[in-house]
């Protein structure tokens, strides 16, 4: 089946796959590791598809690559033909570990293994020096299974790994990323259009959700924020049934996912007019926002960002409704590593790309402002429509 198939207009094409495998292989060569297991489920894919191009569906999924530059997919027991369909890779393993949660047993199936796997990659030998990124969503079912494989194998923690390969940005991705953000515009459009007292937040998601498969997306970025009056204060929620009233804020973090680029934008939306502290809090939300892009530029160490951020609120009197830091990195998931905080110890470098996203929580409200950003030598390129209109509706 032909892969090309499965895109859409802006995607990224399979000779970069073939070439993430290769820097993936000489990082591994320069750290003395054997060989590179990456793991990845449904709801964080990055890893995986980075290199694949597959995304699971309730099963897990993995990438194992040889310092010698090969590389296979591993999928679970239901996911055999799925997997050699989308995948990039040439070389499919179906693998009892990344079986769904229900934990089916299988009796039937005469699945590989990860010796199946290595011997296939050319990595022989039983004190190999295996490296494990997705560490987090690497389950005990998967660990357990290497390390019966290769007992006496030194597994290592390789995060790092990937943080270094997928920090840096090439122009394909960029080109997902900036197309993300401007259907996430679209549809964050489209509900200010709409939205009116009496329907819910769950309404406004679907209104969203239209616009984005609508113009080209394959899928949201996250779950659709469309939060309203205490729920704005939520850094993290879902939205509910709630009917908005007259004089509300309301949240919106819309996302579009290009080819695996997850692109998110988020401002509030007032439904009528926003005075006295009310005001005042989101428009210092909306300035920490501004300052914080204008801080952004190659050979800058981010801990000084996040220092002078939490600085900008103490001076500002605002101490205790912060959060959290002032950028995140941002691409095949909307937020990944690295995040720009006060302990992060790294200089910024060009086409490196982050959400700017500045979130403050009151006692009964919050609001965020947020858009994407590409680090450039003297600055940084706006990837999404600017933000910086307060939106207060006559509804």
């Amino acid at each position: 089946m032909n892969t090309k198939d499965f895109y859409g207009k802006i995607y990224i094409p399979d000779h970069e796959y073939k070439e993430r495998v290769a820097r993936a292989a000489k990082i591994l060569e320069r750290e003395g590791l054997d060989a590179l297991i990456v793991n990845s489920t449904e709801s964080d894919y990055a890893n995986a598809r980075y290199f694949s191009g597959y995304w699971p569906l309730f099963e897990r999924a993995g990438v194992a690559i040889a310092a010698n530059g090969d590389a296979a997919l591993l999928v679970g027991p239901e996911s055999a033909a799925y997997g050699k369909d989308r995948s990039r890779l040439d070389k499919v393993f179906v693998m009892k570990e990344y079986r769904e949660g229900a934990d089916p047993a299988y009796p039937e199936l005469q699945a590989s293994s990860y010796q199946d796997v290595f011997n296939s990659l050319g990595i022989h030998g039983k004190k190999l020096r295996i490296g494990v990124a997705s560490y987090m969503d690497t389950t005990v079912i998967i660990m357990d299974g290497i390390k019966s494989n290769f007992p006496e194998a030194e597994i290592v923690r390789a995060d790092y790994i990937m943080t270094e390969l997928r920090s840096i940005k090439s122009a394909n991705e960029i080109a997902c990323l900036r197309e993300g953000y401007r259907i996430a515009e679209l549809a964050s459009q489209q509900v200010i259009k709409e939205i009116r007292p009496g329907m819910t937040e769950l309404q406004m998601v679907g209104v969203a959700e239209r616009v984005v498969y609508e113009c080209g997306a394959e899928y949201e970025g996250l779950p659709m924020y469309v939060f309203s009056e205490a729920s704005t204060r939520h850094a993290i929620s879902r939205s509910s049934y709630r009917q908005f009233q007259k004089g509300d804020i309301v949240q919106l973090n819309l996302s579009a996912k290009i080819d695996g680029y997850s692109a998110a934008i988020g401002y509030p939306v007032i439904l009528g007019k926003l005075e006295g502290h009310r005001r005042d809090v989101v428009m210092f939300c909306l300035e920490a926002h501004r300052w914080t892009t204008a801080q952004v530029k190659a050979g800058v160490l981010a801990s000084d960002i996040a220092k002078n951020f939490y600085k900008f609120y103490v001076d500002n009197g605002y101490q205790d409704n912060f959060v959290y830091g002032p950028l995140h990195g941002t691409g095949m998931i909307e937020v990944e590593a690295p995040w720009v905080e006060t302990s992060s110890d790294y200089k910024m470098k060009p086409n490196m790309t982050y959400n700017v996203d500045t979130f403050i929580s009151a006692d009964t409200f919050g609001c965020r402002w947020e858009k994407g950003v590409a680090v450039t030598e003297d600055g940084c390129d706006i990837l999404s429509p600017e933000i910086g209109t307060l939106y207060e509706l006559d509804v």
